[in-house]
């Protein structure tokens, strides 16, 4: 989250009068993250998040805010978007397509422990189940064709040992899409961004996942390595926590055991997961959106989880369980 596009207290108060949510109390942006514009919005009517689509279009967003309904009424903890008296959920505000969205209760648990960790595995199967009836369609946005075609704007920038691992990495993620073991993974709208700072708790109970806007359709063993390559890594060094990995694995397979296809290629996807963060990382990093409030993330960090997952492979078997209080 970050701040491209200043909104005016009046620009917001106009949202809201058409959403029928009552007078503005308060507006804050938000520093967080670099994809869209983001504030917190108090009103007479409750406690909600106004985000500004940088990059989406209009046309590519209806999958992101309706997959978000689809979920809320699932059962899924996640925000709700705010229709208007026709039902339209996609606004337009400042110039820019808008969402409005309750504000989930708790806080962020950026130092999960293995309880956080297994309600976060729970949930995020529950997740991937409740998407089967979704039925619009979009790729990921951010998978395999986004990493071809962004990793040549980076490489330039990098030294020779950074590029080198980019490339070879690049070109194993491409075999392995060419596998039959990968065309085998099952799919489904999918997270793909799930790290500590996108999910709520309010103690060690689970409050809600947001932030769906990197979402699309992707395998879901993917998105599983994503979540656990941010959840359960020593972050100073990127290397694998297996208590926590176990508790976080156990949980998802609770409610959806993995294929065998899965556990095969589980390694291969907690690389790439890293992959993909390492290269957008990079592209932020390094070529930059000016913001009246940004603050891009460090990319050495999935460079670090890369070698990590490349040099001691992410496999079920190393994912050690941990007993959870009853």
């Amino acid at each position: 989250m970050a701040v491209f596009t200043p909104v005016s207290p009046e620009a917001a108060s106009a949202l809201l009068e058409r959403l029928g949510l009552g007078e503005l109390i308060a507006l804050r942006g938000i520093a967080g993250g670099i994809e869209n514009t983001n504030y917190f919005v108090t009103c007479t009517a409750g406690e909600y998040v106004l985000t500004l689509f940088e990059r989406l279009t209009a046309e590519q967003l209806p999958f992101y805010l309706h997959l978000m309904k689809h979920l809320a009424h699932a059962g899924i903890p996640v925000p709700d978007p705010q229709g208007d008296a026709r039902g339209e959920i996609l606004h337009s505000v400042c110039g820019k397509p808008a969402a409005l969205v309750n504000r989930l209760a708790g806080h962020s648990q950026l130092a999960p422990e293995p309880v956080h960790c297994a309600a976060v595995g729970a949930m995020l199967a529950r997740m991937h189940l409740a998407g089967r009836g979704f039925e619009r369609r979009q790729p990921n946005l951010r998978g395999l064709a986004w990493w071809n075609e962004t990793a040549p704007l980076v490489l330039p920038k990098l030294e020779p040992a950074e590029a080198a691992l980019l490339q070879a990495e690049l070109a194993y993620q491409n075999h392995v899409a060419q596998t039959p073991a990968y065309a085998a993974l099952p799919q489904g709208p999918v997270h793909a961004d799930l790290f500590r700072d996108n999910v709520m708790f309010e103690g060690e109970q689970l409050t809600g996942f947001f932030d769906f806007y990197f979402a699309g359709v992707d395998t879901w063993l993917f998105d599983l390595a994503v979540c656990m390559n941010d959840w359960c890594v020593h972050l100073p060094t990127g290397a694998h926590d297996a208590g926590r990995a176990g508790a976080l694995l156990a949980a998802y397979e609770a409610v959806r055991p993995l294929t065998a296809a899965e556990r095969a290629l589980l390694p291969a996807m907690a690389r790439a997961g890293a992959l993909r963060f390492w290269i957008s990382r990079l592209w932020d990093w390094h070529l930059p959106r000016e913001a009246e409030v940004l603050t891009p993330h460090d990319p050495r960090h999935f460079e670090r989880v890369l070698r990590q997952r490349a040099a001691h492979p992410l496999v079920p078997a190393a994912c050690a369980p941990t007993p959870l209080p009853a």
